[in-house]
């Protein structure tokens, strides 16, 4: 029976999704036991013409992309989405709120016209997407977990609970009664061991929305602190610009 053979490729984006997979350093030993990784655009030479499983991070932002990703899908029998750029657009999205003349200019200067753009979005916008594994970066840990499962054939599903669920599990003190805006309310938990709040950090929403955010609850919590409209506009735009009808609903 033929080895699987794992891919891990990228488009617009910093690529630091891609280092968090060479951070796992040994960690990764048992899995090169069970698969052979037939590309790696940050780890190695080479590539193949198919692959079981290819991790792709990175949004849409360029019609390159499209190809690109269109190419990958083509190729791969499981696609996962790495990171919050792949999985629902993550920072690149900012520009969607711009004029796009205005960040052709901004980016490119008057060499503009040889990088055209497009309104960014994530992968599922454009191909089907068996898995993904959210966050900006990624855990090193959810990747080792998220590889193990799908290279035993069972689902990977990252959990489907708010941030704060996992605040109170680790005694923090709620920033919002530290006058910190913090988006753990409808954003998807699971950054354990690295959860922002137990550092002082707000969450600032990279993992995205749970499948059913409880809008009441954020607008309850918003409200109470007299944040404005375009204040929560602010802080949800940061990563979840693709979601911005269910921030202005919070």
């Amino acid at each position: 029976m033929a080895r699987p053979v794992l891919c891990i490729d990228s488009l617009s984006c910093c690529e630091g999704c891609g280092l968090q997979i060479l951070n796992c350093e040994t960690d990764l030993l048992p899995i090169l036991e069970k698969a052979d990784i037939g590309r790696f655009r940050e780890g190695s030479d080479g590539d193949v013409p198919h692959y079981t499983i290819a991790f792709v991070e990175g949004s849409i932002v360029t019609p390159h992309d499209i190809e690109k990703i269109q190419e990958l899908r083509a190729k791969t029998d499981i696609l996962v989405a790495l990171g919050a750029c792949a999985t629902h657009g993550g920072v690149n999205v900012l520009k969607n709120f711009q004029d796009p003349d205005d960040v052709g200019r901004c980016v490119y200067g008057d060499k503009r016209s040889w990088f055209p753009h497009i309104p960014a979005r994530p992968l599922k916008a454009e191909v089907k997407v068996d898995a993904e594994i959210p966050g900006c970066p990624i855990t090193s840990e959810e990747f080792l977990e998220a590889a193990k499962c799908l290279l035993m054939g069972k689902p990977f599903r990252p959990p489907n609970y708010p941030v704060c669920v996992d605040c109170k599990l680790a005694d923090n003190v709620c920033l919002w009664h530290k006058g910190v805006p913090c988006l753990g309310v409808v954003t998807r938990a699971g950054c354990r061991p690295y959860l922002c709040p137990s550092a002082g950090h707000k969450c600032i929403g990279c993992r995205g929305l749970v499948d059913k955010p409880n809008a009441q609850a954020a607008k309850d919590v918003m409200a109470e602190f007299g944040l404005t409209v375009e204040e929560v506009l602010r802080e949800f735009r940061l990563f979840q610009g693709m979601y911005d009808e269910v921030a202005k609903e919070a």
